[in-house]
């Protein structure tokens, strides 16, 4: 098949998905992009009904190299990247960095660890309704965290690090969920004052403006970094899994990051301690799903219905109530991996299990010495970790190709 360069090929954006940056340039042609799609695809050798992309269809149309191509799509690498490194889910990143692109909206695959802009000081978060990334100027501890996110990164690698930090977000969503604090000031007020910036409050209209789940996540951040080294770190999974005085050791380190018991005596049920009785001997929790390259057709789908009307019921309840905000998090679904350790729905309702993550009654207990004992008659298996590193998720304005490794992420 012969493919005629375009006259104005732009340069795809770092980590960008080929449907987007193959949109984007029919966009700018004046051109249909379901017929450039089918010119620069073809059908999966499965046999499937998915196309895929063909590196060197694609660098005939936009007269680059493949290897350029490759070094900012990741779906036109070879050998193929570790998918499990990646969220499932394509997004939109930077707007700073995305108005560097024309010809539309620029989706973006970007690896778990990869929350804040850098070079923009912008909130990226996990993937939710479409705003525009949050400026965190006023919020410099969040983008320092995610510096600390990558130092993180560096040292224990991708998988060690991708179940700390969610375990992290997890821990303190259910700190920022609880009814009635033992104490009458907590971490929870420096989340409250910080979602004051990231979610304000219009007084003319009387109502909380530009909500997104993603931006709480924001708000609880620095914190949920703070304690992923703990989790991360088996030194510290050993203390966490050891006898009371190491046990003690651990929740006392816990308790100089965040405020730590989170709950008055009399109220049963401790996220902390069910992670050091239940999880902290266990290999880290992967993802649950993950990408799948390729598509039927090159135009993007809209916003699916149910996750607007998840969203609007969400920012409903925020205007209404303003209150127990970490339970939000704790139904979001970029925390379902380390919810669902097991990959099992052992309740009817997710209301279950959010309740069961807090357990360490006699029956739990239980529960987790029949768990260890299964475990130790099967041989430990830890998948390789390898990291996916870049300084910025934009792309050179020259157009060249953008290191696939790099020694630091």
């Amino acid at each position: 098949m012969h493919i005629r360069r375009l006259p104005d090929p732009v340069p795809p954006a770092q980590h960008e998905i080929p449907a987007s940056y193959i949109g984007r340039l029919a966009t700018l042609h004046g051109l249909d992009i379901n017929d450039l799609w089918t010119q620069v695809t073809e059908r999966e050798k499965s046999g499937g009904m998915r196309r895929v992309v063909v590196p060197e269809r694609l660098a005939a149309l936009t007269g680059r190299t493949v290897h350029a191509l490759a070094g900012a799509l990741p779906e036109l690498r070879a050998p193929r990247p570790d998918w499990t490194m990646f969220r499932h889910q394509p997004q939109t990143g930077c707007h700073h960095c995305d108005a560097r692109h024309p010809g539309g909206k620029v989706t973006r695959l970007l690896p778990h660890h990869r929350y804040v802009c850098l070079r923009h000081r912008t909130w990226i978060g996990p993937p939710d309704i479409d705003h525009p990334a949050v400026d965190l100027t006023r919020l410099p501890e969040v983008v320092d965290a995610q510096r600390k996110h990558l130092r993180i990164l560096s040292r224990y690698g991708w998988a060690a690090t991708y179940d700390a930090v969610l375990s992290g977000l997890m821990l303190c969503a259910h700190i920022w969920s609880v009814d009635g604090y033992p104490v009458p000031f907590g971490t929870w007020d420096t989340w409250d004052d910080r979602l004051d910036l990231l979610i304000p409050f219009d007084r003319e209209k009387q109502d909380y403006i530009d909500y997104s789940t993603s931006r709480m996540f924001a708000a609880v951040y620095p914190e949920a970094v703070a304690l992923a080294p703990l989790i991360a770190s088996p030194h510290w999974r050993q203390l966490a899994d050891g006898t009371k005085a190491k046990q003690a050791r651990f929740f006392t380190e816990i308790s100089n990051r965040v405020t730590y018991p989170y709950r008055p005596p009399d109220r049963k049920g401790d996220a902390i301690a069910h992670w050091s009785l239940a999880d902290s001997w266990r290999p880290p929790s992967q993802p649950l799903t993950t990408y799948t390259p390729g598509r039927m057709r090159g135009k993007l789908p809209g916003l699916a219905a149910n996750r607007l009307a998840r969203h609007e019921k969400a920012a409903m309840w925020f205007n209404r109530t303003h209150k127990d905000l970490g339970r939000t998090l704790l139904f979001h679904s970029h925390l379902k991996p380390v919810l669902l350790r097991d990959r099992e729905h052992r309740y009817e309702k997710w209301e279950g299990t959010i309740w069961h993550s807090t357990r360490t009654d006699d029956l739990m207990r239980k529960e987790v010495a029949e768990m260890r004992r299964a475990s130790e008659a099967k041989p430990p298996h830890l998948p390789q970790q390898r990291t996916e590193n870049e300084e910025s998720i934009c792309t050179k304005s020259d157009g060249t190709a953008q290191p696939i490794s790099s020694p630091r992420s």
